[in-house]
């Protein structure tokens, strides 16, 4: 269920995230409602996650697919151009959430 409950604040961050330039400075109600629902219900999930698994951990999972997901919607929506240093560590951070997901034995706490 944790991880059920990660992939749903993740959704619910990189929408919020990707919501903040369209709200052109919390002027436009729609996008800003998007926003501040988004990261409520994101940090609301984080805290239910963390009771079960490792803060750190799961910020870094959390924080690593987030990430990646914002440069790639603002790539795609807000043709924000992404070098090949962006890509190079797009990828890094992407081996780094593998390596924790398949490696580290710190993700449950104890």
């Amino acid at each position: 269920m944790n991880y059920l409950y990660l992939v749903i604040a993740i959704i619910a961050e990189v929408s919020a995230t990707a919501a903040i330039k369209a709200s052109a400075g919390f002027t436009r109600l729609v996008p800003s409602a998007i926003v501040i629902i988004g990261y409520g219900i994101s940090f609301y999930l984080l805290s239910k996650i963390v009771e079960q698994m490792s803060l750190g951990i799961v910020y870094a999972i959390w924080c690593g697919v987030g990430i990646v997901l914002v440069a790639l919607i603002s790539h795609q929506f807000y043709h924000q151009a992404l070098d090949l240093p962006a890509l190079i560590g797009i990828l890094l951070i992407i081996a780094g959430v593998i390596i924790i997901n398949l490696f580290s034995q710190s993700i449950r706490l104890h």
